[in-house]
């Protein structure tokens, strides 16, 4: 393997690796970790930098490794691996597998996990899957490697990760700072791209007494049964009655969702009134995410819609208050209309009796 240890090289390499090392892919197994961390009791820096390497040995710019081939072709690259910590380290070099976690992150197979895609095809100078070395602070090592795409390889993208890892060893538990630098290894053939949005809900979120303010929270899966690695623009949007929109329409985006994999998203649409009936819909436009852009692929769009409901509490509080009222002052009116139809019967009666008893008072008289 070749080393840039010499007085005269490493200095420039150095930084270099120290420039870059802050836009480095970190992709641990569990929780995140840092390129640089450093504990509270013991003010040693534990620092591991990867990137990809030029013919003369230096950071040519790319942020990932990049390959599309042949089954059976091998394609031939480097890595420089460096440390950017205070103190002497002992890495471990070796590639893996790469898959979506639940909420979509991108991350690697455990270390004690073994690789059956790209990290299973990539092997190092003495032919081995993984090297081990120390390096002293600022030190940097080119390390060349190989990938030999099986002749069985199935078409489409086969995704992974070029790890340096370090054993920080503490006083009741190790840390494995992992940092690594993406593998998107392509394989020709039939290309089939494509993302599914496999369940789709709507709920409603607002405040029961302002009915103008609220929000539809989108809860929904996307599912890649394709081949190719895509990532994925977002418009959302809620309709109304009629098809009126309840508010604008509002973006978003999926990082890449690997073959195979699902992953699930939320989403909230702001702005959106209590209008009872509620249509939110959701169009994801997927496409390959590649940062030489060297082959684009049309993938078709896919929408899905949901009804959920968002009621007017106080609007339906108000009609309430204003149907008792009017059914109040009409039961008051009816009342009231009673009471002087009674009124007016009762001195009908009155004066009915009234003149029948002067007419029989006036015939007496007569006799």
């Amino acid at each position: 393997m070749l080393s840039f240890t010499s007085r005269r090289r490493l200095p420039a390499l150095g930084v270099a690796l120290l420039a870059l090392a802050a836009t480095l892919v970190v992709l641990p197994p569990s929780a995140p970790a840092r390129a640089d961390d450093a504990d509270a009791a013991n003010p040693a820096t534990v620092g591991v930098a990867t990137r990809p390497a030029g013919e003369d040995g230096r950071p040519d710019g790319r942020s990932r490794f990049t390959y599309t081939a042949d089954p059976g072709q091998t394609v031939s690259d480097r890595v420089l691996v460096g440390n950017t910590g205070t103190q002497r380290q002992d890495f471990t070099v070796y590639a893996t597998d790469a898959f979506n976690g639940g909420d979509g992150a991108f991350s690697l197979l455990a270390t004690a996990d073994t690789p059956t895609s790209v990290g299973a095809w990539l092997h190092f100078e003495d032919g081995s899957d993984r090297v081990k070395f120390s390096l002293e602070p600022n030190e940097v090592r080119l390390l060349p490697f190989t990938i030999t795409f099986p002749a069985e390889a199935t078409p489409g993208d086969h995704v992974g990760g070029l790890v340096a890892s370090v054993i920080e060893q503490g006083q009741q538990v190790s840390v494995d700072r992992r940092v690594a630098t993406s593998i998107f290894a392509r394989v020709s053939g039939d290309l089939q791209p494509s993302l599914s949005i496999t369940s789709y809900d709507a709920s409603y979120e607002g405040d029961w007494w302002n009915p103008f303010s609220g929000s539809v929270k989108l809860h929904y899966t996307v599912t890649n049964p394709g081949n190719v690695a895509l990532a994925g623009n977002l418009t959302s949007g809620v309709n109304t009655w009629f098809g009126i929109p309840a508010t604008g329409v509002q973006g978003g985006s999926i990082p890449i969702l690997l073959p195979g994999n699902t992953a699930t998203y939320d989403f909230t649409v702001g702005g959106v009134g209590q209008w009872l009936f509620l249509n939110p819909s959701t169009v994801l436009n997927p496409f390959v995410d590649s940062p030489d852009n060297a082959q684009q692929l049309i993938v078709a769009p896919v929408r899905r819609d949901a009804v959920t409901f968002a009621v007017p509490w106080v609007l339906l509080i108000l009609l309430a208050l204003a149907a008792a009222i009017f059914l109040l002052l009409r039961w008051r009116r009816r009342r009231d209309e009673a009471r002087a139809q009674e009124w007016v019967d009762y001195m009908e009666r009155a004066t009915a009796a009234e003149a029948g008893g002067l007419a029989g008072a006036t015939s007496t008289a007569s006799s």
